[in-house]
C-alpha cells in the first residue's frame, strides 16, 4: 500500500466515473431487454415464447449491463496518469 493519498478533485472524478458508468450501464441494460422483450409486449404470444422472450431479454441486459460497467471502469483506470 502506497502512502500517498488522493486529493479531493481525483475522489470526485472517481465518483463520477462511477456514477456514469452505472448509468450508462443502466440505459444499456434496458434497451436491451427492451429490444428482446419487446415483441412480448406488443404482441398475442404463445406463454412459453413470452417467458423466453422475458428470460432472454433480462439476461443479455444483465450482461450487457455488467461488461458495459467493467469497460468503463477500466478505461478510466488505464486513462489515468500514474
Amino acid at each position: 500500500m502506497g502512502t500517498n493519498r488522493r486529493s479531493q478533485a481525483q475522489r470526485d472524478e472517481m465518483t463520477v466515473e462511477i456514477g456514469y458508468a452505472l448509468l450508462s450501464a443502466c440505459f444499456l441494460g434496458a434497451v436491451a431487454f427492451g429490444v428482446i422483450a419487446g415483441p412480448a409486449a406488443v404482441w398475442r404470444l404463445p406463454p412459453g415464447a413470452e417467458r423466453f422472450l422475458l428470460v432472454a431479454g433480462a439476461s443479455v441486459g444483465s450482461v450487457l449491463a455488467v461488461l458495459r460497467v467493467v469497460h468503463v471502469l477500466w478505461r478510466y483506470a488505464g486513462a489515468r496518469p500514474r
